[in-house]
């Protein structure tokens, strides 16, 4: 929920308007349960390796020395919660690529992780993906997610809720905080 996903953006998603109010309800709930991934693109394109570089190629005007340092920020909305909700940054699609997520849920007990933001199809998909694998409680928030294709979007929700049915949860997000304790 950054600012290189917002507005003008090339990689806006249409419906984060429409989710923001849903994801910072959610962290205003609970803000020390918080944690916030933040994609951190490559400061150039010769930076990133692999695929990545031919992707930063091809978006060589969404790095890092071509960027407004503040697009790379959370939005203000969700900016004033930190701290206490923490950041952990990537420089990829997965929080899970370091170890600095799992060691922060590790060292908070947590078993649960609550998911949204975007995009559905990316960033939340990898997200979730890992979580699986490491073996958490994955529920995602279907009126806080979003993407910046709406086929995608319904076709990640679709299989989330069918294909993932044994490993993921969903869920709205009145329903999240009528049964969310904080702090559990």
């Amino acid at each position: 929920m950054q600012g290189i996903f917002t507005g003008s953006s090339p990689w806006a998603m249409p419906w984060f308007e429409r989710v923001l109010p849903n994801v910072c309800r959610l962290v205003a709930f609970s803000p020390t349960d918080t944690i916030f991934t933040r994609f951190i693109p490559a400061d150039d394109p010769a930076a990133a390796g692999g695929s990545w570089r031919r992707y930063y190629k091809r978006w060589s005007h969404m790095t890092l020395d071509q960027l407004d340092a503040k697009d790379v920020d959370l939005v203000p909305q969700l900016a004033r919660f930190v701290p206490p909700s923490r950041v952990v940054d990537k420089r990829v699609y997965s929080p899970w690529h370091s170890q600095e997520l799992h060691g922060l849920l590790t060292s908070a007990a947590a078993d649960t992780l609550v998911i949204s933001g975007g995009e559905t199809d990316v960033c939340v998909l990898s997200s979730v993906l890992g979580a699986i694998d490491v073996g958490y409680r994955v529920i995602i928030v279907t009126d806080a997610v979003c993407s910046s294709s709406d086929e995608a979007h319904d076709a990640m929700q679709l299989f989330f809720g069918q294909r993932l049915s044994q490993q993921v949860e969903t869920a709205e997000t009145i329903e999240i905080m009528e049964n969310w304790k904080p702090g559990e």
